[in-house]
């Protein structure tokens, strides 16, 4: 069983990445109802949390049935950092991770998110200061390094566990790649491999099928796999991996009804958290991979990411579940 302190995330858990204008409320729970293990807040900024500022302190809103949850915080100054997680343990999530692996120019180079593995014993007495300043358990998600010539990922994976940290999830890139190319797991390996390293350790990066998930398990040997991108519309994926895990067999993919009932669910709650014109809009990003592969969609999907209320996107859903659905099926079928 893998254990984060106290957490029981099961034999082999797989996570939500926290990603940034998408990991919400509303886009976890349909996550966890298809078996997403953990999951995270999107990233919110230290220093947006001690001024208390709205965008900032809305991210902190968990529900009960989203447990175990993290909050992820970033920032790069050492005692906003400590500020913000006493911050983001008041608001009782199960954990609070340090985002150091955030590749964005805006982030990175003011050296917060992977931005600050370019000075390794200040990401070391950061972390520090946080484990000593709650009581939670904190966790890191990083990258490889900040270019291919400076990947210490090993000596970040020591230096982390000596102060503290619980568990360790990496991203298979460095900043420089940003999300081109495809990731490298081998230093993944040597990390969770190392003898010294005796924390669970966890693979992100290009996972998008039950097969890539199996051969990764296997391959590389990590304690679990976080998903981004790929849950992205598609919340199935937790539910096809662990199907794949147990059976060797892969799920059909979700019928019309199903993706006609989610996206719905993910709308509904949208602009219950949200309010109708926020959550209208934020919603629009999740539409393509919620109905992709469905022939002759894109009239509706213009209209899904243009209308402006509620009963008129519920309306088109209703439309595609009545236009489509006899359709979709024999496709899928073929």
């Amino acid at each position: 069983m893998v254990k984060i302190d106290t957490i029981d995330l099961g034999e082999f858990p797989l996570l939500l990445a926290p990603m940034e204008d998408v990991s919400d409320p509303p886009f976890r729970a349909v996550c966890k109802k298809n078996g997403a293990d953990m999951m995270y807040t999107e990233f919110i900024s230290s220093e947006g949390l001690i001024r208390d500022a709205a965008k900032s302190v809305e991210k902190l809103d968990i529900y009960d049935y989203e447990r175990p949850i993290g909050i992820q915080i970033f920032g790069d100054k050492i005692e906003s950092m400590r500020e913000a997680a006493a911050i983001a343990e008041a608001a009782q999530p199960e954990l609070v991770d340090i985002n150091y692996g955030c590749p964005v120019k805006k982030v990175a180079c003011k050296g917060a998110g992977a931005g600050i593995l370019q000075d390794l014993p200040k990401m070391q007495e950061m972390t520090r200061e946080i484990v000593n300043r709650v009581q939670l358990p904190v966790t890191v998600k990083t990258r490889l390094g900040w270019d291919e010539k400076t990947i210490k990922i090993v000596e970040v994976a020591q230096r982390l566990q000596d102060v503290g940290i619980q568990a360790l999830t990496i991203h298979g890139r460095t900043r420089k790649q940003m999300y081109k190319g495809e990731a490298d797991w081998n230093p993944i390996a040597e990390v969770k491999n190392h003898l010294d390293i005796h924390i669970p350790i966890f693979g992100n990066g290009d996972i998008d099928s039950p097969e890539k998930a199996l051969e990764y398990r296997r391959r590389y040997g990590v304690d679990g796999i976080m998903i981004g991108r790929a849950a992205i519309g598609y919340p199935w994926i937790f539910r096809e991996i662990k199907h794949f895990f147990r059976t060797g067999e892969k799920l059909p993919p979700p019928t019309l009804e199903e993706r006609v009932q989610v996206a719905r669910e993910h709308l509904e709650f949208s602009v219950q958290w949200k309010g109708e014109r926020k959550g209208i809009y934020e919603m629009r990003r999740h539409y393509t991979n919620y109905f992709r592969g469905i022939p002759h969609f894109k009239p509706y999907r213009q209209r899904l990411v243009e209308l402006p209320t509620f009963a008129e996107v519920s309306e088109t859903l209703n439309e595609v579940a009545e236009k489509f659905s006899g359709h979709y099926e024999s496709v899928l079928a073929e």
